[in-house]
């Protein structure tokens, strides 16, 4: 006895065409998922260096409240010159100190380092596509400590006889913008 199929009935299994939408669907969801990873990726890498910015300026800024109580604000020009670094009470685990003469090629991206010759504090980016401005090969952002002081006779240098101190800031040395 034969056991006849009806039309309507199919083998079990998927058929190559359903396969085949079954991978399109699969690779377009990784694609999109690897797009929202490297978007938070850089997002993370954004946030982390402006939060150690905000630090510094925080620091910045005690250190100034603190002259000012003990009135020592005539000692606020030696900072201009100096490592922001040295204002935290810890480092960032990425931060690899004060350096000289040294190639920025050499040195692992996502990390900080004061440059001594230059006196600028130095952030290499790691997420290069995302970052414009700055200084590139490779991009950088970087930072300096200035005077804020009022210029009474107008020659755009701080004389402690003329011109009175307001503060100190955490200059960025040249603009830059994270790009989504």
């Amino acid at each position: 006895m034969k056991i006849r199929r009806s039309a309507s009935t199919r083998p079990y299994g998927f058929s190559l065409f359903e396969l085949l939408v079954v991978i399109v669907i699969i690779s377009i969801l990784f694609v999109v998922a690897i797009s929202r990873l490297v978007a938070l990726q850089v997002d993370a890498e954004r946030v982390v260096m402006e939060s150690v910015v905000g630090s510094l300026r925080s620091g910045l800024g005690i250190k100034v409240a603190e002259s000012i109580v003990r009135q020592r604000i005539a000692g606020l020009p030696a900072y201009e010159a100096s490592n922001p670094m040295n204002l935290l009470a810890e480092v960032p685990v990425n931060y690899l100190g004060e350096r000289s003469g040294v190639d920025p090629h050499t040195l692992e991206k996502g990390s900080w380092y004061f440059d001594l010759p230059s006196q600028t504090l130095v952030y290499i980016v790691d997420n290069t596509g995302y970052f414009s401005g700055g200084t590139d090969d490779p991009p950088r952002a970087k930072f300096k400590i200035r005077l804020v002081y009022s210029d009474a006779n107008g020659n755009g240098v701080y004389d402690s006889g003329v011109d009175s101190i307001e503060g100190l800031r955490l200059a960025v040395m040249e603009s830059y913008r994270w790009t989504r």
